[in-house]
């Protein structure tokens, strides 16, 4: 196919197959476009329906985001991983407001000047809430573009991924772009799946490369693997009389940056080198179940302890930290893991398993 045929078929498909009910194609503007781009990187469009309803409900604008608590916009964020986009979205908030006066800029290359924007996601918002015509590669148009071409290496690599980005660019058609950017990302969310692509109710069958190799599996190449490491660490959850656990703020670069979460030690004897730190008497620490939680590069193996607590009469309470409260609450944004962790100490007090 040529690039007017591929396009045109794409847009074809797209009428008859396509998504046309997703929440952020009603009431389409740069800035709920924006938000859902970034929520759905490396994240299921399934697992973002409820967060992006969530988050629009409570900051329906930018100028919301941009005034909003820390607290309030990683609390929105808890569970979907990968901290730093909720970090950079308010950073770009706060400057779309100052610098742009609340309206986002016209122009792809401003857009990627933006904290947590690349390219791909500017290109998103860029062709689909404002008309312009730009390329975009986000995973699934790599799949398809890959697939299309069986373009050779991962696309990792610069070289690589220079062919499917003069590749995107060649098909992306000018009328129609909002519509041929969402069709190209529908095609891979659910066509040209990674395992057992539906290649016959595909537009792109006849020319697709990979298809008419039998490879379709092989494309895109895989990165090269590497052996994923295994850290250990113990999280103590102090319980107070009140049934609150103690957390304390994480730094805002880093591991689950800004987020709430518990303390860590190396090893259970540092409890009460902890404890004296906080001016609480510790008794029993009882072991509970331990889990294990997947980053990107390494495996975290939390050992988790609930440890029973008495604060002193002269407990002052320290600077990023506090009592969370599991009866009623906070809003904060807390690491998954300790979240989980959290609801496994509320249902152990609730239980009266707490000695």
């Amino acid at each position: 196919m040529n690039p007017e045929q591929f396009s045109t078929a794409v847009l074809e498909w797209f009428d008859r197959n396509g998504r046309h009910d997703l929440p952020w194609q009603q009431g389409i503007n740069p800035y709920r476009v924006w938000v859902s781009e970034i929520m759905l990187q490396q994240t299921q469009v399934s697992t973002v329906l409820n967060y992006f309803d969530r988050f629009m409900a409570a900051l329906p604008t930018v100028q919301a985001l941009a005034q909003a608590p820390e607290d309030e916009v990683l609390h929105l964020w808890t569970g979907l991983g990968y901290y730093t986009r909720a970090r950079n979205l308010q950073k770009t908030a706060k400057i779309v407001v100052a610098e742009y006066g609340g309206q986002f800029p016209h122009d792809v290359e401003k857009l990627v000047e933006l904290p947590g924007i690349g390219l791909s996601t500017a290109g998103a918002i860029a062709s689909i809430s404002m008309g312009l015509r730009a390329p975009i590669l986000d995973g699934n148009v790599k799949r398809v573009l890959a697939r299309y071409t069986a373009q050779e290496g991962y696309p990792g690599e610069p070289k690589v991924a220079k062919q499917l980005w003069a590749n995107a660019e060649l098909y992306t058609p000018h009328a129609r772009v909002n519509n041929y950017t969402q069709a190209m990302m529908d095609l891979g969310a659910t066509l040209c799946t990674r395992s057992k692509p539906s290649c016959l109710l595909c537009p792109l069958e006849k020319g697709c490369q990979a298809h008419l190799l039998g490879l379709e599996i092989r494309y895109p190449i895989p990165k090269p693997r590497k052996s994923v490491p295994l850290r250990h660490t113990l999280m103590p959850m102090l319980a107070n009389r009140e049934g609150a656990i103690l957390l304390y703020r994480r730094p805002s670069s880093g591991l689950w940056g800004g987020l709430w979460s518990l303390p860590e030690l190396d090893d259970l004897s540092d409890l009460e080198h902890l404890a004296a730190q906080h001016s609480l008497e510790i008794s029993a620490p009882q072991p509970m179940d331990g889990l294990v939680h997947t980053f990107s590069h390494f495996q975290l193996a939390i050992e988790p302890w609930l440890v029973p607590v008495q604060e002193s009469a002269h407990h002052v309470a320290e600077a990023d930290w506090l009592w969370y409260n599991l009866a009623t609450p906070p809003r904060l944004g807390l690491a998954a893991p300790v979240k989980k962790l959290l609801k496994r100490a509320a249902d152990a007090l609730n239980a009266g398993e707490l000695q």
